[in-house]
């Protein structure tokens, strides 16, 4: 898996990626009540708004984080929010994208990079 500064996780799947956010993402948010997900087939840069998180403590916002296709979106995590607190680096996973280019994958942290970030 690999990891952004925003917390999101990406995970390759052939010539996709699953993203999500991690742990430590949604212990900061606290009770997650609400998530909104981008339309299918919609094309992305990177860095465009495509997701809505709001928490009983803040609303955020997700950003792209590769540019490409929008291919499948989690409806599981908009019926049930609070799958995201219950296992968001598993079933809670947000999108899953084509991205235009895999390799802009390999400019992005591993996992020990990311727990240094988070300390």
């Amino acid at each position: 898996m690999k990891y952004t500064e925003d917390h999101e996780w990406l995970r390759p799947e052939g010539d996709l990626v699953v993203v999500g956010i991690t742990e430590h993402a949604s212990e900061q948010l606290g009770d997650v009540v609400f998530v909104e997900l981008p339309e299918t087939g919609r094309a992305v840069s990177t860095g465009d708004e495509i997701c809505v998180i709001e928490s009983v403590k803040a609303a955020s916002d997700i950003r792209a984080p590769l540019a490409g296709e929008i291919v499948e979106v989690n409806q599981s995590i908009v019926d049930n929010p609070g799958l995201v607190n219950e296992d968001p680096q598993g079933a809670a996973w947000f999108f899953k994208m084509k991205p235009a280019d895999m390799a802009a994958l390999d400019g992005m942290m591993d996992e020990a990079a990311y727990k240094d970030l988070i300390g």
